[in-house]
């Protein structure tokens, strides 16, 4: 082929942390696009997700995923909506979080149009959803299931190679060439969004072949995790506090992963004695426990941590599950100080706004944040020292005693994301820092630079570069 370069177009997640869409060009012919996110946090991103999108649909030949969060997914039921009909590549893990993650997400955006319609709070006469249930099941037939490790034709000269990324069930990183020699310099790397050296329940992450070109996450490219004495700590004298005086902790969490990992933190402070064991703790995500099924089915055993390999790594005999509605209502005023655990992660939307909006007021309760809470989020709000939030067109006073514990982020801090990058041969010419807000991106492009000697950019929104 006479034009054979390779492109690539930031759609989403260039100086900000939601909304990953990458467009790969293939020779001005094939286009991929990895990732397909929804932008989340302020109004003015929010609205992206409305604006028409840069491409033709139709026109994408294929989208790969890197995993099944958001900001990395949401978007895909509006492509379908708009004409996309090629295949979605996904690990299994992927797809069976995606399935659970977007129909959730359509159901959401229904009820939350239903209840402006209802309420009269949107500037809209008739609020619509993003995408509805329809849309989503219009959406899963299209996930094709691959492997990692193993070479994947994408069609037209292009294929890919993935490798874990240690974030989520299913998550990797993914390795995009052209031609038939896979060592050729006409190669991109995406880091997709990348675990730390460890993770407590997955398998740990990898290292892919490297490439002359790599997009690198920089969520925490300005920040290294705490590395305490005694993990937790915060988290569990609040917890102890917050019980004792008869208050109920509420802890906003993603459903996929963190939900997970919260469980497991829990169980660990209760068979240590570090927290009372006969805490009544509430999972009240119908998503947050069908995503905990996925990880402990056996057939996902590849994707776990050796130490719990063939078990079931949750074993919370206090532990209770708010499936329907009225359950979740009643959780508003428990019968008994418990612990809550509800999505979503940064309090944008779903049962938790309802917890927030009952519980914030009263000095007995806590809130306790699980990880990065983006600009404009509530959660960002809280943890920033908000005296008042705004919910369902009203103020509320929050009195709530909040926490941040940074301990759950299973994202790869500054010296994380370092380290997998050193570790990778060959070693790469150029770092796109990406799915960072701009100080986080251009603190890391610094440290690749000064520490690597790779030349590291920081992208615009919508920039097109040739790899």
């Amino acid at each position: 082929m006479a034009n054979d370069h390779l492109s690539v177009t930031f759609l989403g997640a260039a100086r900000t942390v939601t909304g990953s869409k990458y467009l790969l060009t293939h020779g001005g012919q094939r286009r991929v696009l990895v990732d397909a996110g929804m932008f989340q946090g302020p109004k003015q991103l929010r609205e992206q997700n409305w604006a028409p999108f840069p491409t033709d649909p139709s026109s994408i030949d294929a989208i790969v995923l890197t995993h099944a969060h958001m900001d990395h997914v949401g978007y895909l039921p509006r492509l379908v909506k708009q004409g996309f009909r090629g295949p979605v590549h996904a690990t299994e893990g992927t797809i069976r979080l995606a399935e659970i993650v977007l129909r959730d997400a359509a159901h959401l955006q229904q009820n939350e149009a239903e209840d402006a319609r209802r309420d009269g709070w949107s500037r809209h006469a008739n609020p619509l959803p993003l995408y509805d249930i329809d849309d989503v099941e219009a959406t899963l037939p299209l996930f094709r299931a691959v492997e990692a490790h193993q070479p994947i034709d994408l069609g037209r000269g292009l294929s890919m190679r993935l490798w874990r990324a240690g974030h989520i069930l299913g998550a990797v990183s993914i390795r995009v060439w052209s031609g038939d020699d896979e060592t050729t310099d006409n190669a991109v790397v995406f880091s997709g969004d990348l675990g730390r050296h460890h993770h407590p329940v997955l398998a740990d992450r990898e290292v892919p072949m490297g490439a002359r070109t790599v997009l690198i996450e920089s969520t925490y490219g300005d920040r290294e995790h705490p590395d305490p004495e005694i993990p937790h700590e915060a988290f569990a004298d609040l917890i102890s506090r917050t019980i004792a005086r008869g208050g109920n902790v509420l802890i906003p969490a993603f459903a996929v992963d963190r939900t997970e990992l919260v469980l497991l933190t829990l169980q660990q402070l209760m068979e240590s004695g570090r927290i009372p064991d006969d805490i009544p703790i509430w999972a009240n995500s119908p998503m947050g426990l069908a995503a905990l099924d996925v990880y402990c089915d056996p057939a996902m055993a590849d994707e776990i941590g050796p130490e719990f390999a063939g078990r079931r790594f949750i074993h919370l005999p206090t532990l209770r599950e708010a499936r329907s509605k009225e359950d979740s209502i009643a959780l508003n005023k428990p019968f008994q100080p418990s612990i809550i655990i509800s999505s979503s992660g940064m309090a944008t939307g779903g049962r938790v706004v309802h917890h927030l909006e009952h519980m914030l007021g009263d000095r007995k309760n806590a809130v306790v944040f699980t990880g990065f809470q983006a600009p404009g989020t509530r959660g960002r709000m809280l943890v920033d020292g908000a005296t008042e939030l705004k919910m369902y067109g009203r103020y509320i006073p929050v009195k709530a005693e909040i926490l941040q514990d940074d301990e759950f982020s299973v994202h790869a801090d500054a010296s994380d994301l370092i380290d997998w990058l050193a570790e990778m041969s060959p070693r790469p010419q150029t770092a796109y820092c990406v799915h960072g807000e701009p100080d986080s991106a251009k603190a890391l492009a610094r440290r690749i630079k000064s520490e690597l000697g790779i030349l590291a950019v920081v992208p615009e929104m919508g920039e097109v570069v040739r790899l």
